[in-house]
């Protein structure tokens, strides 16, 4: 399985270095798989599941919430602002999350700045919940 050099950080800090065989992650453009060989290529993050295929065919899901990723000269960086592991998600704070965010959205009166706020809650929510592993 051919691989390439993969690392993956935040503001917190690296999460990843090493060698990946798959990289799957959502743009704002969809979704992109990157392999090794992929041309050069850079992309601002979206919200949405990521993961990593590492060359002994393990794959290890995230919660990738926005970000830049870049492909240089074979090699890839992911740069997120917040990239949670699915084993490291608390699925019930999730929820209570979607809960809150939902309940704001039905509240009236709201400015368009607090629903744009509200929307965005939510969808983080939504994804960190598809994306967390039963503990």
């Amino acid at each position: 399985m051919n691989t390439y050099p993969l690392t993956v950080v935040t503001p917190d800090g690296c999460l990843f270095d090493g060698p990946a065989a798959r990289l799957v992650c959502r743009t704002i453009g969809g979704d992109v798989a990157i392999l090794a060989g992929h041309c050069d290529y850079c992309t601002a993050l979206a919200m949405g599941e990521a993961h990593i295929v590492t060359p002994d065919g393990n794959t290890r899901s995230a919660a990738c919430i926005g970000g830049m990723l870049t492909v240089l000269g074979g090699r890839v960086r992911l740069i997120a602002t917040t990239w949670e592991w699915a084993d490291e998600i608390d699925a019930a704070r999730a929820e209570r999350s979607r809960q809150r965010a939902d309940a704001k959205l039905k509240e009236t009166g709201l400015d368009e700045k607090e629903i744009q706020l509200a929307r965005a809650r939510l969808r983080r929510a939504l994804v960190r919940k598809s994306v967390a592993k039963p503990r």
